[in-house]
């Protein structure tokens, strides 16, 4: 005959499991806490009002021009300002594979244009490629202009080519900050797709900082 436990040992019992729970769910919350503290910190963007102890506005101006290079100069965009002939990929930008070129309106070749594989939107693999595990895709995907090209610029040196004319696509600082602050496909890069890392902060506090910079006079780091 099987005998049946006491009532104070099920309570012990009880007691036991639920004092085991509520210890593995506190070192379970704690650890999700700990890893969305640093993945925040590593993805910051700092506001303008940051910047407001600085009393030289010259200072200023640069300092705020450096924070928002943290976007300007994030493998998200830099990768589509390329000095060559080639688009980046990743974090490390390497020349596009596979091979693609330029072509005269940055959209490629003949028989090999940008939307043969960059759709209307970011495109995630069915099963995961060794390299990636997602195709990004938009309606004007394809590399700036090479007057704009960016790639092996310093802050400073891509600060004055954004305040040109001749090599922005001649938007005067207005329309230099409506393009930064509101185009949809600057929009991307906080939406990269599936396995990449988005761009510091957001697109409103990239524009808030670059009209900051601009309503300082717009310096350059130097």
């Amino acid at each position: 005959m099987q005998l049946k436990p006491q009532n104070s040992q099920i309570q012990r019992a009880r007691m036991l499991y639920a004092v085991l729970a509520l210890v593995s769910s506190v070192a379970l919350l704690s650890q999700f806490g700990s890893t969305g503290a640093v993945a925040q910190g590593g993805n910051d963007l700092r506001a303008p009002s940051a910047f407001a102890s600085i009393a030289d506005s010259q200072s200023r101006s640069r300092a705020l021009f450096s924070e928002a290079a943290k976007v300007i100069m994030n493998p998200r965009c830099m990768n589509c300002h390329p000095a060559g002939d080639s688009p980046l990929q990743g974090n490390d930008k390497h020349r596009h594979l596979p091979p693609v070129l330029r072509g005269e309106a940055g959209v490629g070749g003949p028989g090999n244009q940008c939307v043969a594989c960059h759709t209307q939107g970011n495109y995630t693999l069915l099963e995961r490629a060794t390299t990636y595990e997602s195709i990004p895709g938009h309606p004007r995907w394809g590399l700036a202009p090479i007057e704009m090209a960016w790639e092996g610029k310093s802050a400073g040196e891509i600060c004055a080519q954004l305040k040109d004319p001749k090599r922005n696509g001649g938007r005067d600082l207005k329309l230099l900050h409506e393009h930064i602050a509101h185009d949809d496909l600057v929009a991307w890069g906080w939406n990269p797709g599936s396995g990449r890392a988005p761009a510091p902060g957001s697109q409103a506090r990239l524009g808030e900082l670059i009209q900051a910079w601009i309503d300082t006079g717009a310096h350059c780091p130097q």
